[in-house]
């Protein structure tokens, strides 16, 4: 069988694991412990697959480094305690990944979150193993720059054109644009389809079922 790609890249918050409510209740809970206003749930929505640095610079453009710094500090505690449900894999990635992998995928993770919360999450989802390399934006330059993607291609051995990046944000499907790799969109994340086609990737899936036969209709680069 002759893959169209080498690498899939995966986004995880959104794309893979159904964290949505979970982030956007940490980020609220966050705002209320440092005496911030409280933000509408499309505005905290909106910095979901950023780095987190990012994204409080993005929620309060007013902030010094001091706060940002107590930001992240309260958001981790929150996110990395025990009082939340558990955010759960969206129906069908685990199976999609075993699939991809059983192809013979070289299979990868580029998330803007931390080390801390993705090592969590893929004990937890016991997806570990199916991933050769995974990057976070606590240790590179967060989503939209390319760093993070290139990084990873790099130590595979992988050139952008035999690579695919797989989101659900804008933010993916600019940073596989500007490190020259491929790009395809999952509907059913944090970003709408509008938004997301705005960003012109090769398509749009609704479910990540629909990943595998997807592959299967594209001609190998």
């Amino acid at each position: 069988m002759t893959l169209p790609y080498k690498l899939l890249v995966f986004d995880w918050d959104g794309t893979l694991m159904d964290s949505e409510a979970r982030i956007v209740s940490c980020l609220s809970m966050t705002l209320s412990d440092l005496g911030q206003t409280a933000l509408a749930r499309d505005t905290l929505l909106n910095v979901i697959g950023l780095g987190l640095p990012e994204a409080v610079a993005t929620l309060l453009p007013r902030a010094d480094a001091d706060l940002i710094r107590r930001f992240i500090d309260r958001y981790r505690y929150h996110f990395l305690s025990d009082h939340h449900a558990p955010a759960v894999l969206f129906p069908g990635a685990k199976e999609t990944l075993d699939e991809l992998d059983r192809q013979g995928y070289l299979l990868a993770v580029a998330t803007g979150k931390g080390r801390r919360g993705l090592d969590r999450s893929l004990e937890d989802t016991g997806c570990g193993r199916l991933f050769s390399l995974s990057r976070c934006a606590d240790e590179t330059a967060s989503k939209p720059h390319p760093r993070m993607l290139i990084e990873i291609m790099d130590v595979l051995g992988v050139e952008p054109a035999e690579t695919l990046m797989i989101g659900d944000t804008e933010y993916d499907l600019q940073m596989a644009r500007n490190a020259g790799a491929h790009a395809l969109a999952v509907s059913y994340g944090v970003h709408t389809r509008e938004r997301l086609l705005a960003c012109e990737p090769l398509g749009c899936l609704d479910a990540i079922s629909e990943i595998p036969g997807w592959l299967a209709s594209v001609r190998p680069v």
